[in-house]
């Protein structure tokens, strides 16, 4: 479908988001209640900064927003331009919040560069999603909550009993904003142990 038809990319232009991905972070949210007023939340892969726009409304708190690409400011967000798969990034990500105590809330809706190999492809995602609990269990207080978007294939199981090791509940939701040909998938872990 063009862009321009898709309900969700003109209800974002509309109210002002960068991404129609906004919509997917509210609608995680308004199920399950990931974000809380005052949380630091920590979006990994954050450009174009969609999902940062609605952390903020959502917290109020410190939000900061991580992706190799360079992130347009956005008022009261930090951004930190690094790369989630290069462990060094955590280091980096630990020093901007460390005022705070650590992450109430670790986000994560990247995605690698679609090559059109569906095994690759998803092979890419588990990737990204493995890095990303990697951060969140480094970063998070005790009780945190964990985001992260998964392409669904042979290897979803294996990293949602790996998600399972670290979280008091996981649960899998797929918000309507989410094209109806994508394979993606959340992931929500609750209650870091």
């Amino acid at each position: 479908m063009p862009r321009h038809k898709d309900h969700f990319y003109r209800k974002a232009k509309e109210e002002g988001y960068r991404s129609r991905a906004s919509y997917k972070l509210l609608q995680i949210d308004q199920r399950h209640h990931v974000i809380k007023r005052g949380d630091t939340v920590v979006d990994l892969g954050a450009a174009p900064g969609g999902w940062l726009q609605v952390a903020k409304e959502l917290s109020g708190g410190f939000v900061l927003g991580v992706d190799i690409q360079r992130i347009a400011p956005l008022e009261d967000v930090e951004t930190l331009r690094g790369d989630i798969t290069d462990s060094s990034a955590i280091e980096s990500i630990k020093g901007m919040i460390e005022k705070t105590g650590g992450a109430d809330v670790v986000i994560c809706d990247a995605s690698s560069n679609l090559s059109g190999n569906w095994n690759l492809d998803h092979a890419r995602s588990i990737g990204l999603c493995t890095s990303a609990l990697g951060i969140a269990t480094k970063i998070l207080k005790p009780g945190g909550n964990f985001v992260v978007k998964v392409f669904q294939g042979d290897m979803f199981s294996d990293f949602l009993n790996e998600a399972k090791k670290h979280f008091r509940l996981v649960k899998v939701y797929g918000p309507r904003a989410s094209r109806k040909e994508s394979a993606e998938i959340y992931v929500i872990g609750k209650g870091l142990l």
